[in-house]
């Protein structure tokens, strides 16, 4: 049972570190970022609390995300890679689960399998973004086309599984690679590797925002998470949901989830 996000206690915002958060249609609004959204994760960064993107965009997204925004990282390609800016040195740093070599060769597979799916699903087209991918391949089904039905998303998936890749659906492509990875193990490592922190004893100190059934393992992991109003839209297809929702979709709506985190630690200095 989801509960309003209205609903969470001061006791557990007050033990939370940071936020974790899906972009498109979490923090998104039919594709832009609102001022409501983006104000809030300045509001966090003010508070002194971390804010980490996790998303399925390409690391070439990634790139400009950990260089401009108010953030302490950012998780791309659906657990491919994390980058972050590091301030004492004012570079950015990257870093790929798989070697290049790896990735050069996945992606020739991965194309193989593209022509594929055009062929075989009408109305997909491969993502405008897959020019800045290093890992995945992103086909649209709604957000450069017109929509397609869930049994076409399905079939999109069955291409996927059927040449051995792991597949994804987010609220706008269908994410397919080579490899058993995933947002939540990346952002572990990420924690470890640059908070020299175990997430599986501090899960608590975070909350987690999304709207997908890519969303999945991290609404499953973290014991607090909130979705936006639109998660709503995927909860016959999902087994784990958030533990609250937003009354609003998307930018709006995380605005909205942490107006409700600051509202409840308003008390310190």
């Amino acid at each position: 049972m989801i509960s309003p996000v209205k609903k969470l206690r001061s006791n557990i915002a007050e033990g939370f570190a940071g936020v974790f958060f899906d972009i498109d249609d979490t923090f998104t609004t039919g594709g832009r970022i609102p001022a409501c959204a983006f104000d809030a994760l300045w509001r966090l960064k003010e508070r002194g609390m971390k804010v980490v993107p996790i998303t399925g965009r390409p690391a070439g997204w990634c790139d400009h995300i950990a260089r401009m925004w108010p953030v302490d990282g950012v998780v791309g390609e659906n657990g491919a890679l994390y980058f972050w800016l590091d301030e004492r040195e004012k570079k950015l740093k990257r870093i790929f689960l798989d070697s290049e070599d790896i990735r050069d060769d996945n992606r020739k597979r991965l194309w193989r399998i593209g022509e594929e799916i055009l062929a075989k699903v009408p109305g997909t087209a491969i993502a405008s973004d897959q020019l800045y991918r290093e890992a995945d391949l992103a086909v649209d089904y709604c957000e450069d086309v017109d929509p397609l039905s869930p049994e076409d998303v399905e079939e999109i998936c069955r291409i996927f599984r059927r040449h051995g890749a792991t597949c994804k659906v987010s609220s706008i492509h269908v994410n397919g690679w080579f490899g058993n990875y995933d947002k939540l193990g990346m952002t572990k490592r990420f924690v470890r590797e640059r908070w020299g922190m175990d997430l599986d004893g501090n899960k608590k100190s975070f909350l987690f925002c999304g709207d997908s059934p890519n969303d999945e393992p991290m609404f499953r992991y973290f014991p607090h998470s909130a979705g936006v109003g639109n998660v709503l839209r995927f909860a016959d297809q999902m087994k784990y949901l958030p533990e609250f929702v937003a009354t609003q979709d998307g930018g709006e709506g995380f605005a909205e989830i942490i107006e409700v985190i600051l509202g409840c630690r308003k008390s310190e200095s």
